[in-house]
């Protein structure tokens, strides 16, 4: 089992955050049977996706990754976008604050 480390910036414009925000750092788990091409996460009031944390990594069936979302926001309910290999996409909303793991199954 391989482990991977993603980090992302999310951008979203003007917005200013608190001096108390914290990165959001959480374990990602790949159990499904297929290869996870794309990660898109966003804060769940608004209705647009960040970039794609993995970049140009796959994180592959059975494997961990670390994922950090560094986008100074003190936001908790975040929208995740998972994009396989195979094309099927597949949504969750998430307190990421209180997520240590997320466990991706078929």
């Amino acid at each position: 089992m391989r482990t991977v480390a993603f980090a992302a910036l999310i951008s979203l414009g003007a917005l200013s955050a608190p001096a108390f925000a914290e990165d959001l750092v959480f374990e990602l788990i790949n159990n499904s049977s297929v290869n996870l091409q794309n990660l898109y996460v966003s804060p769940s009031d608004t209705d647009t996706w960040g970039e794609d944390i993995l970049g140009v990594e796959i994180l592959a069936s059975g494997e961990v990754g670390t994922v950090t979302i560094a986008d100074g926001l003190a936001t908790c309910a975040y929208d995740l976008l998972f994009v396989t290999d195979t094309g099927t996409e597949v949504t969750s909303s998430q307190d990421l604050c209180v997520l240590n793991t997320f466990t991706l199954n078929d």
